[in-house]
């Protein structure tokens, strides 16, 4: 394919992108603007009209998933086979430049990329010392702390600085000592979250100005997807890549900012040409999704925010059915009108998968899910228990990650399962040996496997098929590896005496993917490399194609689309959020009316909100959503009467401050106290928007200057 023909299909604003090659570039991308389409077509028209090599490129994306589809449309682009490993996202292009220097930090290349469960069990340990009793909650709320804590980079230094005195962490309080045992517990098993990818880049980089220079030397071209939700720590490491080439390709939309609470800065995109002098900034407009009913409805809704980039998307589609919003008498009547919506588009012949149910808070799906099962609707949850988090599959890759790391978290996983007889006596004495001797748990078992404690076990038989693949694991394929752990621990025939078939099929769908994997790769491909890329691989999986109706949060359905989409439970309390309407920040509102426009930008031929009436935040009468009146009455159908009480109650909730005239009152680095965040220090002040950034130990948050509950911390 030649320029000419990597250019043909697209429409004027997008050629402008294509054909920008030099210097800083934005990109202004409306929802269903053909983003994807000009990154890719970019990306072609610099290896076939420019003669640049893909190794010289850098395309960053947020999800696997979108990377894998950039992958699949450059390579139909351009025909052939060549590499695409530089289309990644940013956790799986750290991991890659650790894997070539991460021995300066005297850490293994075969270092361990942790998930979610790996994080958990860490957590255990740590709470079994402490004689802590661990719940799911508990689990989820010291994730988030420490999580915090590493969003200040200093734990860096106590980690991985060649005279780091360790010791030196004192803790001031039980939080702090948990999550210093963690991290320090994550240093000896050579573990990285996906934190920690980006932290240990950045001290590298920091401390060893040669492979930044050497990256900075490879990377000619950077290119960045869905720059909306870039923090000012990823935009600070991708600035720092491209000083020596100067060019920086940006791809984003202000109004699709959703993830402000886990730090991203929508002020990077849009202050990018100030940050970046000299940055060429296009406008892609033109939606090719949405019907002109729905983008209609969603412009209207998303231009009563403030902080925004004007902009306008417009559709040639031809009209369809106009934006409905129905209001239930109850939450059963609100269900009861989606499914028989649902009935009608199979009577004229369409499918359940044409269909998805948004909601706002996981817990609308209870009474969806209630009544698409009343009404014998197939579903599935989107977004669910992924499928590497399912139990066969952890099991079997806890399996591989013992051949290869001897690691203590996958041996704890895996040493009964099948079951061995390994019970808690033989587990502390191995552990007590281990600690001794300074082995791993493994390694122990191992030595002391003849010993009596041990008769009566499967522990030998183990340890002999472990050992067996150990021998051979960096002659065998993965794939292989794989076949003979299913055969020789005897796992395949534990599934199969389980009578669940459905794990077996996801067993054998895992040995197809990675036997696809090895493919790709072109050469042979380590089991380490293998175990590091597949702990990256959490949004992969591709959608069932099973014929269901796909029910998931709004936040899950960004980057999705479908032809018919339902929006329901759009009441105060839920979009937006409770927390944003006690916080009565514009800030806050702001986000949720995003997201708002973001479920309403997934539908492609028809919309439908709806809500209903009962008891609802704070046991107050159940509202409609004031998003639902941002939109003007001609460009939405309003169906179901509304009781004269709940329009009068929904005037007395919506009355918000005004913030128009607050002025600032904190400068840049006071330390301020949050009555939910705690602690935090200003770093940032921006008139524009009239908020502060705050850095809190969760991360950085815009608070609003209007907002009340921020006080000087004394």
């Amino acid at each position: 394919m030649n320029s000419e023909d990597i250019l043909s299909s697209l429409n004027e604003a997008q050629r402008q992108a294509v054909v920008a090659t030099e210097g800083m570039v934005r990109i202004i991308a409306g929802a269903g603007s053909g983003k994807t389409k000009a990154l890719t077509h970019r990306y072609a028209y610099l290896i076939e009209e420019l003669g640049i090599s893909p190794s010289n490129i850098l395309c960053i994306t947020f999800t696997n998933k979108a990377a894998k589809e950039m992958k699949n449309r450059v390579k139909k682009l351009l025909g052939g086979d060549f590499d695409t490993s530089f289309v990644s996202t940013l956790h799986s292009f750290c991991t890659r430049i650790l894997r070539e220097d991460i021995s300066k930090l005297f850490y293994p290349e075969s270092f361990i990329v942790l998930d979610p469960s790996d994080q958990k069990k860490i957590l255990e340990e740590v709470y079994d010392e402490l004689d802590i009793k661990m719940d799911t909650a508990s689990f989820e709320f010291m994730i988030l702390k420490i999580m915090g804590y590493k969003g200040k980079l200093e734990y860096c230094e106590y980690i991985l600085a060649p005279n780091a005195d360790i010791s030196s962490l004192k803790p001031q309080n039980l939080e702090e000592e948990i999550m210093f045992k963690y991290i320090l517990k994550q240093r000896k098993y050579f573990g990285l979250d996906f934190f920690d990818l980006i932290n240990f880049v950045i001290y590298l980089f920091k401390n060893h100005e040669d492979v930044l220079e050497k990256w900075q030397n490879r990377l000619h071209y950077i290119m960045i997807d869905e720059f909306q939700d870039i923090t000012n720590k990823e935009f600070n490491l991708m600035k720092s890549l491209t000083k020596i080439n100067n060019n920086w390709f940006v791809v984003g939309d202000p109004d699709q900012n959703i993830y402000e609470w886990r730090g991203a800065i929508m002020a990077v995109l849009m202050d990018f040409h100030e940050r970046m002098p000299g940055t060429q900034t296009i406008y892609l407009n033109e939606n090719f999704r949405s019907t002109p009913e729905i983008l209609n409805a969603a412009n209207c809704l998303i231009s009563k925010n403030k902080n925004r980039m004007e902009k306008s998307l417009y559709s040639k589609k031809p009209n369809g059915i106009p934006v409905e919003h129905y209001h239930a008498k109850n939450d059963v009547a609100e269900i009861d009108y989606v499914a028989e919506k649902i009935k009608e588009h199979l009577e004229k012949g369409g499918k359940y998968n044409d269909i998805a149910i948004l909601y706002r808070a996981n817990h609308v799906s209870r009474m969806v899910e209630q009544g698409l099962l009343k009404h014998n609707i197939p579903y599935m949850v989107y977004g669910g228990v992924g499928f590497y988090d399912r139990t066969e599959i952890k099991d079997v890759l806890s399996y591989l990650r013992l051949i290869e790391y001897v690691d203590d978290l996958s041996f704890l996983r895996i040493i009964n399962v099948p079951r061995r007889k390994m019970g808690k006596n033989k587990l502390n004495y191995i552990k007590s040996k281990a600690a001794e001797e300074g082995l791993s748990l493994y390694e122990c078992l191992k030595k002391y496997v003849n010993d009596s404690i041990f008769k009566g076990t499967d522990a030998k038989n183990f340890v002999e098929v472990i050992e067996d693949m150990r021998l051979n694991k960096d002659i065998l394929a993965p794939s292989e590896i794989l076949q003979k752990v299913l055969k020789d621990a005897n796992y395949e025939m534990y599934i199969r005496e389980s009578g669940d078939m459905d794990r077996l099929d996801n067993v054998s769908e895992l040995a197809r993917c990675i036997v696809q994997m090895e493919r790709d790769y072109g050469e042979f491909l380590p089991l380490s490399n293998f175990l590091q890329d597949v702990a990256l691989f959490r949004d992969t999986e591709t959608e069932d194609n099973k014929d269901y109706v796909r029910i998931m949060t709004a936040h899950t359905a960004k980057g999705l689309e479908y032809p018919i989409i339902f929006i329901v439970g759009v009441n105060d309390g839920i979009m937006p959020s409770a927390r944003a309407m006690e916080e009565r920040t514009t800030d806050a509102l702001e986000e949720e009316r995003r997201l708002c426009f973001v479920g309403m930008t997934r539908a492609k031929q028809a919309l439908y909100m709806t809500e209903s009436e009962g008891l609802g935040f704070k046991n107050r009468v159940k509202v409609p959503s004031r998003f639902l009146y941002d939109i003007d009455d001609n460009l939405i159908e309003r169906l179901g009467a509304i009781p004269e009480y709940v329009l009068e109650e929904l005037k007395l909730q919506t009355m918000e401050k005004k913030f128009e005239n607050v002025q600032q009152i904190f400068e840049v680095g006071t330390y301020v106290k949050h009555k939910v965040f705690g602690e935090g220090k200003i770093e940032e002040v921006n008139e524009k928007t009239k908020t502060y950034m705050v850095r809190f130990l969760n991360g950085i948050k815009p608070i609003s200057f209007a907002y009340t509950g921020l006080i000087a911390s004394v």
